[in-house]
């Protein structure tokens, strides 16, 4: 008796706007798929039906992943082939996904990802700002003084940062970045990406803040805020003097726990001041 071949787990990113953003290649994967499985099965439905894609649509999301996945790799152990998208975007990202890939993953179950539509890549692409080298955040805490703590944490990072936020919570954040990271730190603000009211405000945080303040349109739709890394005059004194501690401590200790034990003598983020150890290795 021959063993069945076990199917492949597709990644298809999906609009997140414009319906023309998805390429013939995801049409045909979701046309040619068992079955789909869609974070909101009411939200795909209304896709698929766009593109006269009349196939099996199931729901995982963040509140049932875990319990759902193990009877996904199951059927798919059984030989289907199965699409994982979500609302919108590239599964994954901010969205779930990461329980039923690892799943199949351990468990020897392709899993090809399509190219696609996200709105991290979308914003950057377009905001002016540094995209050698970034961090995407995803959305801050909710709770002020948590969202408080996670911008402080953020305010000497150097790399370009990017993060989602919600429109109900947008003036507040705005307001935290503000008074947390500094007034006058470059911020752009995307909204509404590839959709027909899609808007950048670009300029200092106190200024996309008035902007947004004085114009309750730029307070509606989905949000992607692209914030310029700290400069480097503006991380703290004691970074020199901690990098030269490194050096010496390197004479006997690996580059982590000589960075580890300087960021402890220097009162800095030991990430951080491996991060900036490895630059100094790189200039």
């Amino acid at each position: 008796m021959s063993q069945t071949q076990p199917g492949t787990l597709y990644i298809v990113p999906t609009p997140i706007g414009n319906l023309g953003d998805l390429s013939p290649r995801a049409q045909q994967v979701l046309q040619e798929v068992a079955a789909i499985a869609a974070e909101d099965t009411r939200h795909s439905r209304q896709l698929l039906q766009q593109f006269a894609i009349q196939n099996e649509v199931f729901a995982l999301h963040e509140h049932n992943e875990r319990e759902r996945a193990a009877a996904v790799v199951e059927r798919l152990q059984a030989g289907d082939s199965l699409a994982l998208i979500s609302d919108a975007g590239t599964p994954l990202i901010s969205d779930p996904g990461y329980v039923l890939v690892q799943q199949c993953r351990a468990q020897g179950i392709t899993v090809v990802a399509l190219p696609g539509p996200c709105a991290i890549t979308t914003a950057l692409s377009a905001a002016g700002l540094p995209t050698d080298r970034f961090t995407f955040e995803g959305f801050l805490p909710a709770k002020p003084q948590q969202r408080r703590k996670a911008l402080e944490a953020l305010r000497s990072e150097t790399r370009t940062m990017v993060f989602y936020e919600s429109p109900h919570r947008i003036l507040a954040t705005l307001s935290d970045l503000q008074d947390v990271i500094g007034a006058e730190r470059t911020l752009v603000m995307a909204r509404e990406l590839t959709k027909r009211y899609e808007t950048y405000l670009s300029g200092s945080v106190a200024e996309v803040l008035a902007r947004v303040q004085d114009d309750s349109n730029q307070q509606r739709g989905e949000m992607v805020l692209v914030l310029a890394g700290a400069p480097q005059q503006e991380q703290s004194g004691d970074s020199q003097a901690a990098l030269q501690t490194v050096q010496i401590l390197r004479a006997h200790l690996p580059l982590k726990k000589a960075a580890a034990c300087a960021a402890e003598i220097h009162g800095l983020r030991k990430n951080q001041l491996y991060q900036l150890a490895l630059e100094q290795d790189n200039t």
